[in-house]
């Protein structure tokens, strides 16, 4: 009698934990009644106005923009207004000669003189700013594609780590369908006990397993907390606040195919491009030291309003203006073989992004055949499980019913619902991996673009 009251007891205490393990799930998984709702596409749109490493991606691109307008803005007329004040304590000696050819000295010169001066200067010709205004776009292009590059990374990021959380949440429901099962086992192999039916062994071991699958329920409850706080980082979401995932298992299938076929073009990669825009900069940069030879031309025009008295009183009263107008040339005649040695240099350099672009094609290379052998493995792998799952189903119900009729011992039941467990494990972890590595694929190939989500 005392056994069967204490096993009543464990069967109480089984089916109230797994009552408050649900309710302390809800809580967790949904944090308020009215916390915000994300699709992946959301999630997306929200990270790339949001995330901290895009933001500054762009923020760059603006000092880029406002490097390029000092650079270029020696080509617009520079003006200045400049004035000196001077007042000398002794005036300066000078000699001339008298009539009769003798020299004498005398003092010259005016004790207070203040000129100032507006003086213009319109470059005409200057290697070093044709340089700036031919580069200046090819620098602008840069910051862009280091823009789209780090939205790619983060679509990506957030699409794989959408996909994982995605994965624990289906988890999850399949751990409450096999508690649900075990908890039914417990009853079902209670009252057989109790009936004198079955040795108690066999409720003993159904006990085991739902304590086994509770905390399974429960670790994969607190991995939800994890997934969530990786997922707000890459999105650049507030840490604090809360949000839910929205989606469909079912919709998202319809996404996992993939045209295999499709060639791969270096060409679409961000990286290549990227790599192509510093070859044509330093391209620009070889040009620019083979002309470094050329004059620098230049047009100047001063005004000065020069004031001249040997007292304070009336300083201001008399100017003496003059202004003059030139053509200013310069020619570098010899520099210590520098120019040649830039030259030398920048084609050196030049000859460093060719080797750069061989090992980038090479690490593309590697990357897409990597991520093609993961999809094509998982795409197999999915189909296999989804066969799994019905076999196990299939098996669960005939040793369940074989079991109830005495045919098979309880053990049968165990392997079988353990397979039909880890069958619906690997199935839902599945359909998130081939998910995953098609990302990883369309990455490799460079189909994933800054425009490939909708808003």
């Amino acid at each position: 009698m005392s056994k069967i009251v204490s096993a009543v007891c464990v069967h109480i205490l089984c089916v109230v934990f797994l009552f408050c393990l649900s309710i302390s799930a809800k809580s967790q998984l949904n944090n308020t009644d009215t916390a915000q709702t994300y699709t992946l596409d959301q999630c997306v749109t929200y990270a790339l106005k949001h995330e901290p490493f895009i933001n500054m991606a762009i923020v760059n691109q603006a000092i880029v923009k406002a490097s390029n307008a000092i650079a270029t803005a020696g080509w617009l007329p520079q003006v200045n207004v400049a004035g000196n004040y001077t007042h000398y304590f002794t005036l300066p000696t000078s000699f001339i000669r008298d009539s009769t050819g003798k020299t004498i000295n005398q003092k010259s010169g005016i004790v207070n003189t203040f000129a100032p001066t507006l003086a213009v200067t319109q470059t005409i010709f200057n290697p070093a700013l044709v340089y700036a205004l031919h580069s200046a776009p090819l620098y602008d292009k840069q910051a862009q594609q280091v823009t789209d590059s780090n939205k790619i990374s983060i679509i990506a990021a957030v699409s794989k780590s959408f996909y994982s959380l995605l994965n624990t949440l289906e988890q999850i429901n399949v751990i409450k369908e096999d508690t649900a099962r075990l908890n039914k086992n417990v009853s079902d192999t209670y009252h057989q006990f109790v009936g004198g039916i079955v040795d108690k062994t066999d409720y003993d071991e159904a006990v085991i397993s739902l304590n086994n699958s509770l905390f399974l329920l429960r670790q994969a409850q607190e991995g939800v907390r994890p997934q969530y706080a990786l997922l707000k980082q890459v999105m650049g979401y507030p840490p604090t606040s809360h949000f839910n995932v929205l989606y469909d298992t079912l919709e998202m299938q319809k996404n996992i195919p993939f045209d295999t076929t499709q060639q791969l073009q270096f060409e679409k990669r961000i990286e290549y491009q990227f790599l192509q825009t510093t070859k044509a900069l330093q391209l620009t940069t070889v040009d620019y030291y083979r002309k470094a030879w050329l004059p620098t031309v230049g047009a100047f025009f001063d005004y000065e309003y020069e004031f001249e008295h040997n007292s304070m009183d009336g300083f201001f009263n008399q100017a003496y203006p003059f202004s003059y107008a030139g053509l200013s040339v310069s020619i570098p005649i010899f520099t210590g073989f520098a120019r040649l040695n830039n030259v030398k240099r920048a084609r050196l350099q030049y000859d460093m992004l060719d080797w750069q672009e061989v090992e980038l094609k090479s690490q593309i290379w590697n990357d897409y055949t990597t991520a093609m052998a993961n999809y094509k493995s998982n795409l197999y792998n999915l189909s296999v499980s989804r066969e799994n799952v019905g076999l196990a189903k299939e098996t669960y119900d005939i040793v369940t019913l074989q079991y109830s009729q005495g045919v098979v011992p309880y053990l049968n039941v165990i392997t079988a619902q353990t397979n039909l467990f880890q069958s619906d494990l690997s199935y839902e972890a599945s359909i998130f991996q081939v998910l995953s590595s098609k990302i990883d694929l369309e990455r490799a190939m460079g189909i994933i673009t800054v425009n490939t989500v909708n808003p």
